[in-house]
């Protein structure tokens, strides 16, 4: 049974998942240049009070994206 598939920015604080691909081509770019690789494991840290932007921790690092840049994410959770 494969996982279902949703953007980073549906995720909640705490939650996990499986960089799956991109949403927009040129947002990918700066995505894959920043370790979000499809195959890596991402994990929402915190999420600002309005909902934007968004810290995760990815490649061993935290990263802070803005909103759509996290909708542009496609992830895999269990």
């Amino acid at each position: 049974m494969s996982q279902p598939v949703k953007v980073l920015s549906e995720l909640k604080k705490g939650q996990k998942g499986l960089i799956d691909n991109f949403t927009d081509f040129e947002i990918s770019l700066k995505l894959l240049e920043m370790g979000c690789i499809p195959g890596e494991t991402v994990e929402v840290i915190r999420i600002a009070p309005l909902g934007d932007p968004i810290a995760i921790a990815v490649s061993g690092y935290m990263l802070s994206l803005r909103k759509d840049e996290a909708s542009a994410i496609r992830v895999r959770t269990s």
